[in-house]
């Protein structure tokens, strides 16, 4: 994917990361959908799902209700699917795109985490200074307070997919090469994202219950077994 192809990536991670919680939530948010989309945005719409699933795993027990601070899974599946979709390795995609479209998701997601808390404070702030009219009843600063929401966290959500994914094209042409199908690197990566995958929807599921973190264990190396063995046999 070329520099030129970042601007319609970035405006679908905008519209993706609005669609989380600011407007108007129907679910393109969801990472299955939005990385299926930023795949076939840059091409390969399978990539973009298989990413997309694996993120789902994760994602599935979060609910952006009230005030906590949470991964923003809505842009970063679009920077993972649309890295995933154009980091091609020399044996396709799975040899090393689904590798880096989910850690250049995971990261994303850490950072749009950030960057939502940021922008509540933001419109926190101004919601102080508009304080007055406020009180005075004045429809047209409330108008404006939303709309001022609304852009902005446009404005984070597709600056953020931007800066993720023309950061991670660098990182792909650099190692991309030595993620080959049949290395020992390839298989421990996809390893040890099945492993993450697994174990973190084993806890998330089961963190209330009777040995939980066994369970979690458990989970971790069914993970990691099923990804390597799947991955290994694809490609012996």
């Amino acid at each position: 994917m070329t520099d030129s192809a970042l601007l319609p990536v970035a405006i679908l991670g905008g519209v993706v990361g609005m669609d989380v919680v600011s407007f108007p939530q129907a679910m393109i948010s969801r990472p299955i959908v939005a990385a299926t989309l930023a795949g076939a945005l840059a091409g390969n719409p399978t990539a973009g799902l298989l990413v997309g699933a694996a993120l789902e795993m994760l994602a599935m027990e979060m609910l952006p209700v009230g005030a906590s601070r949470y991964p923003e899974w809505g842009s970063a599946a679009v920077a993972g699917g649309a890295i995933a979709a154009s980091a091609q390795g020399p044996h396709g995609v799975l040899a090393g795109g689904l590798v880096l479209g989910v850690l250049t998701a995971l990261g994303a997601a850490w950072l749009g985490g950030w960057a939502m808390h940021g922008l509540r404070r933001l419109n926190g702030a101004w919601s102080v200074r508009a304080r007055a009219r406020l009180e005075g009843g004045d429809a047209g600063v409330v108008t404006a307070l939303q709309l001022r929401g609304l852009v902005a966290d446009f404005a984070r959500a597709a600056v953020t997919t931007a800066a993720v994914v023309w950061l991670a094209q660098r990182v792909a042409r650099r190692f991309m090469p030595q993620i080959t199908a049949g290395s020992w690197l390839t298989i421990g990566l996809i390893a040890a994202l099945g492993a993450g995958v697994a174990g973190s929807t084993a806890w998330r599921l089961a963190a209330g219950a009777p040995r939980a973190r066994w369970l979690a264990a458990v989970g971790l190396g069914i993970g990691a077994a099923a990804a390597a063995g799947l991955f290994a046999g694809v490609f012996e």
